[in-house]
């Protein structure tokens, strides 16, 4: 089985071609996961650098100038036609509703002249079903969904059955990310340029608090993380590099034992809407932070979990999970008819909740 796949729900354009193959031996033996044939993305970094942040008319625009000569490019890397794949999938949502109609639009058509199933994709299901393309993991397992728009610990017990264990009650962390490094004059995405800062810096010379640490329920807030690294700021203006590394350094620890926590907290809860977790898994862009990372695998490690996260190119936004979901659906016979709606917001969990 083989899937085309195309993102489009904020500033990368990206198409892939994904296949399934199934592991006939070792500890794995009849788990099923994915093989990327072709992974085509194009970012727009530059095209928002100026602004600060995506501006998504910009966005939109970009997805229409480039779409069809990704898809062109990721079948010629694959080295198929259109006629070779099984489906066409494409992320209906959630995301910047110009920029998720360009994709809807472009692998409807592609459907339609082909005669190949279509299947809507909700991109949060994507980034959770990564590791299942990656490592091939049994359901049910733990799922850290973290990226620019979105923090939500979901209990994963199938393809599209979710519950959402807790969630951010303010900003996502990459949100956040992004503001501290705006705050501090650091370039757009402000993500990695944080991170970078952050090896630079001293971790323990700020004392930042960590937002909801031993709540019982395993919520998140950045909010107040953010004030406290302004007031910080403020204080020792104007800033050198060094102040700006230790600043990084103390926010990034901050909210990586924050995030330690509250994980901690939900897989306690997890018993109570599935069996024993598979797995401990961190998605989306901020499982690209290097400190996030080995916080999670100490955690892992204490609990007796394998921790999965997929390979720095399939943390963000990106075309293969796109077209593994479409996988995942198409084998349950899960697909869509041709007036399938873009979506601002798409709920992963559907109003499922511990």
């Amino acid at each position: 089985m083989r899937v085309l796949g195309i993102e489009t729900t904020c500033d990368e354009t990206a198409a892939a071609v994904v296949s399934l193959a199934e592991d006939r031996t070792g500890p794995l033996a009849g788990a099923t996961r994915g093989v990327v044939e072709a992974n085509e993305i194009l970012s727009q970094i530059a095209q928002h650098a100026a602004y600060g942040g995506v501006v998504p008319e910009i966005a939109a625009r970009a997805h229409v100038e480039v779409i069809d000569r990704l898809v062109a490019r990721a079948l010629a890397k694959a080295g198929i036609a259109l006629a070779d794949v099984d489906g066409i999938a494409a992320a209906a949502g959630p995301g910047l509703i110009g920029g998720v109609i360009v994709g809807l639009t472009s692998a409807k058509a592609l459907a339609l002249v082909s005669g190949k199933p279509f299947i809507a994709v909700n991109h949060l299901e994507a980034h959770a079903l990564t590791a299942r393309l990656t490592d091939g993991i049994a359901f049910p397992y733990l799922l850290l969904l973290a990226s620019g728009g979105h923090t939500q610990l979901i209990a994963v017990r199938g393809v599209g059955d979710y519950v959402k264990i807790g969630g951010t009650i303010d900003d996502a962390i990459g949100e956040a990310f992004d503001k501290v490094a705006k705050l501090l004059g650091l370039p757009y995405p402000g993500g990695p340029h944080v991170e970078e800062a952050a090896r630079r810096g001293d971790p323990q010379r700020f004392h930042l608090p960590r937002p909801m640490l031993g709540r019982p329920r395993p919520d998140f807030s950045l909010s107040g993380l953010k004030t406290a690294l302004r007031v910080e700021a403020e204080r020792i203006a104007p800033l050198s590099e060094e102040d700006v590394c230790d600043l990084c350094a103390s926010f990034q620890a901050a909210v990586t034992d924050t995030v330690v926590d509250r994980t901690r907290t939900a897989l306690r809860d997890f018993q109570n809407v599935a069996a024993r977790p598979t797995a401990l898994v961190a998605a989306g862009g901020v499982a690209a932070n290097q400190t996030m990372r080995r916080g999670l695998q100490r955690l892992a490690t204490e609990v007796g979990l394998k921790l999965v996260t997929p390979p720095l190119e399939l943390c963000g936004d990106n075309g293969a999970m796109i077209a593994w979901a479409g996988i995942e659906r198409l084998r349950l016979g899960l697909i869509d008819g041709l007036d399938a709606p873009a979506r601002a917001r798409w709920p992963l969990d559907e109003g499922k909740r511990a």
